[in-house]
């Protein structure tokens, strides 16, 4: 089923030519022949309707035909033989109807795609040879971009003899520069000239790093349909990025039109896999030339964007490693400084001397530094920073054009027209500044005046203009090089790991403090403990011999204040003996083994005799329970800790039940005890687990220390502890061991 938004626009024009879909354009030069053919059963599925002038016969006679009727026996079968393959498919020369071709094959989708052009005036393969060597030998010996440039224009005019050759350059915002040219003497010099970005579309750009050869044999070509429009086996439009008789954009043509162009030649030049620039050929008449001589130029462009690619790499290596010093000093400063903003403004190298600039500004916090003679003032980059610079979602931020993104005083922006900024963290950034650099700008035709409306074609249409005018820019810096934004980000990446190491020696500081103080504490609560049990086995050991030989001579509240004292003595000792294992447990080594779950129940059973001390409560304990490894001492207080507390919280219930077991949570055995006793309140379940924290009230024996024992323990063996619990309705604690 068609698909509108899948077909080429009925109506393009110079305001929408930015979102024209030219890979689907539906239509082919005039010079070739385009074929569709559909993979699986090299059947003709689509035809350009010039394939009467091209082959000789109608399109009409061609489509739903087999490919090996129209091509012959011999290509077909290696059409089929690299299908099945699925290797390349080599271009191949073929007579049809007593003309020579040469055909190009692609597969696009489903569709076998098949250029059918003149194989055109074959040139002497010596001659081939000694121009190839010429390449390689004159590009060889240039020594920078410019030279470079120069020469290619020169050789790509030599070779294939267009009016004009020239080497388009890219910027940043993608307007194009005239940097070298080769020419007929009689024509007007372009050199120098300026052309905004919408002369070359950002879709079009990207097709030339798909495609990077694009040949126009005759600019006022008609334009030769394709048919049918969709393909019957995938129902879209054909995708002709990759074909070379690919139609053109009727808007790009008539830019060549109002150039008085004729014929055109264009190849990319492919800086470290970015579109750096174009090698533009012109011609003021129709000129073709063969895919062989396009090869040749294909060859000479790859050369000579291998050969700035090494030129450019050269220099960014060189600017790298001068900032790489600088860079260098900075760190040995950073680590031996109080502060970093001190290491970065104090003796040289200060962090602005790291890139060309007029100054800078180190916003640490509350603190504003600002460096340099030519700065405004801080108030001025404070409003910067929190209107601009702190809403950047990159950490780094850089323009040449500073005034397009805030608005800004006259007198500041000739101060900071360039800005490049690095966020270190949150509330800390690095800046720097350039000042407005006035240029004057000479542009081929005025780029405010992109459009003129044809009265003829009822639409805008490209500007005919392209006389030189010139242009003063206001406002704007040198831009901000690809080895400088390098050398910054490389600067924050410095800083950032200076804060840490910083952080992570007086962590590492605190941690020992903490270390020592603990042990300290460790050794105090023990002392302590230790010396407490004395005197209160006395206190307890008076009060016994007072109940035992004196209680009968005492009233009744004489006894109850001796069961009072032998009551509180008797807590006090569970206390300390808590105390005294809590101090322990970060002292104490682990001795891990294995050991039976089932085995310790058992055993925590019998020693609590649970029979006598609570007959109403029923214990179920899954059988054959998993082994788990730890330290013996420690699994069996965590679960006497575990068993006292669902034993004592539950007792008061009707029917009290406990229920003991494991489950396989994440590959890991997780352990359980559940009981249907009073249960906790889910703003206490980690609250339960501090130390001294007791929330039952006084209807409930115990320290307050059972469960942060138990958490101890199981984080001593890299586990972890958690409560599932509501109130009324019991609890159930699961832990597991790594």
């Amino acid at each position: 089923m068609r698909n509108s938004s899948e077909l080429y626009p009925n109506n393009v024009d110079i305001s929408n030519c930015d979102k024209e879909p030219i890979h689907i354009i539906g239509k082919s030069q005039s010079h070739g022949l385009i074929l569709s053919v559909y993979f699986e059963s090299l059947e003709v599925i689509q035809s350009g309707s010039n394939a009467k002038d091209i082959l000789g016969i109608s399109s009409d006679n061609i489509l739903g035909r087999p490919v090996q009727e129209i091509v012959g026996d011999s290509f077909a079968e290696k059409l089929a033989e690299k299908l099945q393959q699925q290797t390349s498919l080599l271009p191949e020369e073929l007579e049809i109807n007593g003309k020579k071709f040469i055909v190009l094959a692609h597969r696009s989708e489903e569709n076998l795609i098949l250029d059918i052009e003149p194989l055109g005036e074959l040139h002497d393969p010596y001659l081939f040879q000694r121009q190839l060597t010429k390449v390689l030998n004159n590009l060889k010996v240039q020594e920078n971009a410019p030279e470079l440039c120069r020469e290619v224009a020169r050789l790509t005019r030599e070779f294939f003899d267009y009016d004009r050759v020239m080497i388009y350059r890219f910027d940043e915002e993608w307007n194009g520069e005239v940097i070298a040219e080769e020419k007929k003497e009689e024509l007007e010099s372009w050199l120098g000239l300026h052309y905004p970005a919408s002369d070359i579309p950002a879709q079009s750009r990207k097709l030339f790093l798909k495609h990077p050869i694009r040949i126009i044999a005759d600019v006022n070509y008609d334009p030769v349909s394709i048919s049918p429009e969709l393909s019957p086996v995938t129902g879209k439009p054909l995708d002709l990025s990759r074909s070379q008789l690919r139609g053109v954009s009727p808007i790009h043509i008539e830019y060549l039109q109002n150039m008085n162009v004729g014929a055109s030649l264009t190849a990319a030049i492919i800086v470290n896999g970015k579109l750096w620039g174009l090698i533009a050929c012109h011609h003021y008449s129709a000129k073709f030339i063969n895919y062989y001589e396009r090869e040749s130029y294909r060859f000479l462009t790859e050369m000579f964007s291998s050969e700035l690619s090494l030129i450019e790499t050269n220099k960014f290596l060189k600017k790298t490693d001068k900032t790489n010093k600088l860079r260098n000093e900075l760190i040995v400063k950073m680590k031996e400084a109080n502060t970093i903003p001190d290491a970065l403004i104090e003796a040289s190298p200060v962090f602005t001397e790291l890139l060309s600039c007029s100054g800078g500004a180190i916003i640490w916090e509350e603190e504003t530094i600002m460096i340099g003679k030519k700065v405004p003032a801080k108030a001025s980059i404070k409003k910067l920073v929190e209107e601009l610079i702190r809403k950047q979602e990159e950490d780094m931020f850089f323009t040449k054009n500073l005034g397009s993104f805030i608005k800004l005083d006259e007198s500041v922006s000739k101060l900071i027209s360039g800005l490049l900024s690095i966020r270190v963290t949150e509330n800390k950034y690095l800046v720097w500044f350039r000042p407005e650099l006035v240029q004057v700008v000479d542009w081929g035709g005025n780029p405010e005046k992109k459009v003129t409306y044809n009265e003829a074609k009822k639409r805008l249409s490209p500007r005919k203009s392209f006389e030189k005018w010139s242009q003063k820019l206001t406002g704007i810096s040198e831009s901000w090089k690809g080895y400088e934004l390098s050398a910054a980000k490389g600067l924050r990446e410095d800083i950032s790991h200076i804060i840490v190491e910083k952080q992570r020696n007086e962590i590492h500081e605190l941690n020992e403090r903490l270390l020592d103080a603990n042990k300290e504490l460790e050794l105090f609560g023990y002392g302590m403990s230790h010396d407490m049990k004395a005197p209160l086995r006395g206190i307890k050991g008076y009060a016994e011999i007072l109940q035992e030989d004196y209680a009968s001579n005492l009233n009744k509240e004489g006894q109850y204040l001796i069961n009072t004292i032998l009551g509180l003595t008797g807590r006090l000792e569970n206390l300390i003996d808590d105390i005294l294992s809590f101090s322990k447990m970060n002292s104490r080594e682990l001795r891990a083994q294995k050991i039976s779950v089932n085995t310790i129940i058992s055993e925590i059973i019998e020693l609590f005799n649970v029979k006598v001390n609570y007959p109403r409560t029923e214990i179920m304990v899954e059988e054959d329970m998993p082994f788990i490894k730890g330290d013996k001492k420690m699994i069996f207080q965590i679960w006497s800790n575990l068993m006292n507390n669902a034993l004592k919280y539950s007792a008061k219930i009707e029917a009290p039940q406990i229920k003991i077991g494991s489950e396989k949570v994440n590959g890991k055995n997780v352990f359980f005890i559940a009981d249907n006793g009073i249960g906790i309140a889910s703003e206490y379940h980690d609250k339960i687990f501090e130390s001294f924290s007791r929330l039952a009230g006084d209807g409930y024996k115990g320290t307050g220390i059972g469960l942060a024992i138990v958490k101890r323990i199981i984080e001593k063996h890299e586990g972890e502890i958690w409560v599932e619990s509501e109130p009324g309705k019991g609890a159930k604690f699961n832990f597991y061991l790594n």
